[in-house]
């Protein structure tokens, strides 16, 4: 282990028990990086036809950033005058998007370049929030996409500390207002998600209630609209054709992350709540499993010994091409089911820590009974409920009514809606 990377162990450590002392950290920090963007950035003129693209910190190329910008780029007809950059944490794996799109400039997060590019563009189209030293000029446009219809409480509507050890409430609450601050628009797909995002981020404090775009997801306009050949060729390059995985089928399991487990080495860790030896010897006949951790999970999974019957996807670039491929959803308190639901497909919920999780870390925005499947929450319930959601018609009267409430703007055309309204913004 390098010193840089013990220094910052021992300072992890260190902040955790000390919020005071990382409070003054992340504000010499917030004031070093500051000054440096206005050094570089000084005299920059912003860029009417420049746009920026980033999802989850430069993580990778998805979400509904990307359902933007590819909805604008294949259409130069219509949108030739506009240039585009592209921000990531690995640039060099994503210098393809320069070769298919002749008007993408690929950049490194954090960067000089990447600095002023956020200057001089128009429009910030991000689907989490930018960082904290970067503020938008008047005239420039910051599409706060986000990155889902939410279950578990956020931001101002946490109600307890929620054991995260690397954010009070406070600080948590001051994220928010930060980005409330920044940004012109924040997506909504439906009246439930604007009512809860209007409270999270505190917007009628703010005086930014006018400032939810509710048209949809743009990302979910790939689940509307994927045709059979996109489902092949998601299959082909996680070699799960036929001939590879026999007549089994497809499960994706895509879990969230727990705020009270933060490892001071690597980050935001996930503990297994599944014992896959015992899940393959009991489904290993009937069904593969695609394992996805949430993005802010940095430990690595070795199933090595489950290979054949457990894929790690969790590098895999865009979750929607998984959803495409599965015939059944697993998860807990994530998100992606909101989603998932467009494709009427079934189902599970596997919350082996439900009371500690409603209760100490998040809580819930809506009545669980309101959720289109069965909650699950030991290992013996999730063994015997997976053949049975195979095999039954998932798409009832309760799925039904929650696909109305939280999914009535996806309809295929929300990158459409979303790019009309940018654009016309002054």
């Amino acid at each position: 282990m390098s010193l840089k990377q013990r220094i910052k162990i021992l300072l992890y450590d260190f902040v955790k028990v000390c919020p005071p002392a990382r409070r003054l950290v992340r504000h010499m920090l917030f004031q070093y990086r500051e000054i440096t963007f206005r050094r570089h950035t000084k005299g920059i003129a912003t860029d009417p036809n420049l746009m920026v693209f980033c999802t989850f910190s430069g993580r990778g190329y998805s979400d509904s950033p990307r359902a933007i910008f590819e909805y604008m780029a294949n259409r130069p007809e219509e949108y030739g005058q506009y240039r585009y950059v592209w921000i990531f944490q690995h640039p060099e794996r994503f210098r393809w998007l320069e070769e298919q799109y002749p008007n993408t400039t690929v950049l490194q997060w954090a960067s000089v370049p990447y600095q002023r590019a956020m200057a001089a563009a128009k429009y910030w189209v991000f689907n989490y929030r930018v960082s904290d030293h970067i503020w938008p000029k008047k005239d420039q446009v910051y599409l706060e996409c986000w990155h889902g219809t939410p279950l578990k409480r956020l931001g101002y509507d946490l109600q307890n500390e929620g054991g995260n050890v690397m954010n009070s409430l406070k600080e948590v609450r001051e994220k928010y207002d930060l980005d409330a601050a920044k940004f012109r628009y924040i997506l909504s797909p439906s009246e439930f998600t604007t009512e809860k995002f209007t409270s999270a981020w505190n917007l009628k404090q703010a005086g930014k209630e006018n400032a939810i775009l509710q048209e949809g997801y743009p990302r979910n306009d790939y689940l509307l609209n994927h045709t059979p050949e996109d489902v092949e060729q998601v299959k082909r390059a996680l070699h799960i054709m036929p001939e590879d995985i026999g007549g089994r089928r497809i499960v994706l399991y895509a879990p969230t992350w727990r705020d009270n487990q933060h490892d001071s080495a690597d980050g935001y860790s996930y503990q297994l709540g599944v014992d896959f030896a015992r899940l393959r010897q009991a489904l290993g006949e009937e069904c593969i499993i695609l394992f996805r951790a949430h993005y802010l999970v940095a430990n690595q999974f070795d199933f090595a010994a489950y290979e054949g019957f457990v894929w790690d996807v969790s590098q895999y670039p865009d979750i929607n091409e998984l959803y495409v491929v599965s015939d059944l959803l697993i998860t807990d308190y994530s998100s992606v089911f909101f989603d998932y639901a467009n494709l009427k497909r079934p189902i599970l919920f596997y919350m082996y820590d439900l009371a500690a999780y409603r209760d100490d870390i998040r809580g819930f925005y809506l009545d669980l009974k309101e959720l289109p499947g069965p909650i699950v929450e030991t290992e013996e319930a999730l063994i015997q409920a997976i053949p049975q959601a195979l095999e039954q018609d998932a798409y009832d009267e309760k799925y039904q009514r929650f696909h109305a409430r939280f999914n009535a703007l996806d309809d295929g055309h929300a990158s459409e809606r979303v790019v009309k309204r940018l654009l016309e913004t002054k």
